[in-house]
């Protein structure tokens, strides 16, 4: 007689897994999805797209990442897609842009809820002007008004600038609220989390070299898909500017000269201690009575007082420089820096000879002018100071402006560096014989400065 045939015995949790592995499958299918709809509509997205793994999340209610991976939770990933999929294509951009602009990285010593709202009207601000099919959803009032806003001071809306204005400006009970509830779509917890300095700098840096490419792909191969990336594009251009320490700067223009100090440095303090222990007082060594220093001596500042400059900028420019040149270490105890005011013709050139008199000029600063601009008269001016012997060894010349007027077609014989401190960024063409350095009013004024876009 045949023995009836035995069932399978079916484990129960193994059964739970299993339907649990096919629902992350699910998941990470969706998110590929996105992906290739992405990558479709803006293929210049196609080297960043594929730095991101992707990893499941419970409890993190939605996406969000910290920079090595794209975290989903399952069941608000499905419920997404299945209600309206645009917002999961929508919020990977979003991760992703974050990761590009490096907000995950450069919230430290912020405040943080203002950091995370600022981050997020970025990436949003980049997205709502993207009229591709994928991710376009017509931006609601709130939006709109915030946009506006926003823009009305800063042209381009990067993390930085929207977070300086929310610091800055008092804003009414409830306004952040909205802001929040209207913004924050995803998860910031990873950010900065605590993982190791070095593993972070370094993922930060491969994002950087990401971002650089990429513009260069826009500007470039992907001129075409890019077209209706523009405010993408503007972002890129303003994150990817090189920042330099502006006292680094200024030292380009020192000179190396001999001064009347103990040089310490060059003392040797096993000679002396032998011979005043051999020989009594009698050291073998004694310190050099003179010091090579690189310091300021001639120097040249132009300021354009036309109308398109602001006078508190204009100020805050001479300060700021004079805190730099002001140190032991820059100045000489007699120096010969000429401040000149000009717009289509010289207005004024004031001669510091010292610290006191620079105070005294600070003190009393007006800007005069306020005409059109032409940066020729101060370079010709400047020209006939030089044949008339008014400067030993005139090192350099910085000029302050907004960037528009007749540049001089001959290079002078000293360096030369147009300064221009813009509320928005634009890039500005000078001659190839110039320096150009471009500052963020809110960065220059910080206890760190930095300067942007130096270039020859």
């Amino acid at each position: 007689m045949a023995l009836p045939e035995r069932k399978a015995f079916k484990s129960p949790i193994l059964e739970l897994q299993k339907k649990e592995e096919e629902r992350l499958d699910i998941c990470r299918d969706i998110l590929r999805n996105s992906r290739n709809e992405l990558y479709i509509s803006m293929r210049f997205l196609d080297v960043a797209m594929s730095s991101l793994r992707l990893e499941p999340a419970f409890g993190t209610g939605t996406l969000g990442t910290d920079g090595e991976a794209v975290y989903f939770e399952p069941d608000w990933l499905i419920s997404a897609f299945m209600s309206r999929k645009i917002l999961v294509n929508r919020l990977y951009l979003h991760e992703l842009l974050h990761c590009l602009f490096c907000h995950v990285w450069n919230g430290k010593k912020r405040n943080a809820r203002l950091w995370n709202l600022a981050s997020d009207i970025a990436v949003e601000s980049v997205i709502d002007d993207l009229y591709q099919k994928a991710v376009y959803m017509r931006p609601g009032s709130i939006r709109r008004e915030t946009y506006h806003n926003l823009r009305n001071q800063k042209k381009v809306l990067t993390a930085e600038a929207i977070y300086h204005i929310l610091e800055n400006v008092p804003q009414e009970p409830g306004i952040m609220e909205r802001m929040e509830q209207e913004f924050r779509l995803d998860d910031h917890s990873r950010w900065d989390d605590g993982k190791s300095k070095s593993g972070m700098q370094n993922r930060q840096k491969q994002w950087e070299d990401l971002r650089q490419k990429m513009q260069t792909e826009m500007e470039t191969i992907s001129k075409g898909a890019a077209s209706d990336a523009k405010t993408l594009l503007e972002q890129l251009r303003v994150e990817n500017r090189e920042r330099y320490d502006y006292k680094s700067f200024l030292r380009k223009f020192s000179v190396l000269k001999e001064e009347m100090k103990v040089d310490m440095d060059a003392f040797d303090y096993i000679f002396y201690h032998y011979g005043m222990e051999t020989y009594g007082n009698m050291p073998l060594i004694e310190p050099l009575e003179t010091k090579e220093v690189k310091k300021i001596e001639d120097f040249v500042i132009v300021i354009d007082t036309s109308m398109s400059c602001k006078g508190n900028l204009v100020k805050h420019f001479l300060e700021e420089t004079y805190g730099v040149l002001s140190e032991s270490e820059s100045f000489f105890r007699r120096i010969n820096v000429h401040i000149i005011q000009c717009d289509d013709r010289i207005q004024e050139d004031q001669v510091i000879h010292n610290s006191r008199e620079m105070e005294e000029y600070l003190r009393d600063f007006t800007v005069k002018g306020l005409g059109g601009t032409d940066f020729r008269p101060p370079f010709e001016y400047v020209e006939r100071l030089r044949q008339a012997g008014c400067f030993t060894k005139l090192r350099g010349l910085l000029y302050f402006t907004d960037g528009y007027g007749l540049f001089p077609v001959r290079m002078p014989a000293y360096d030369t560096a147009f300064i221009f401190m813009k509320d928005d960024y634009r890039d500005v063409d000078v001659p190839p014989w110039a320096m150009k350095l471009i500052i963020d009013p809110e960065e220059f004024s910080a206890e760190e400065r930095t300067t942007e876009h130096y270039e020859y």
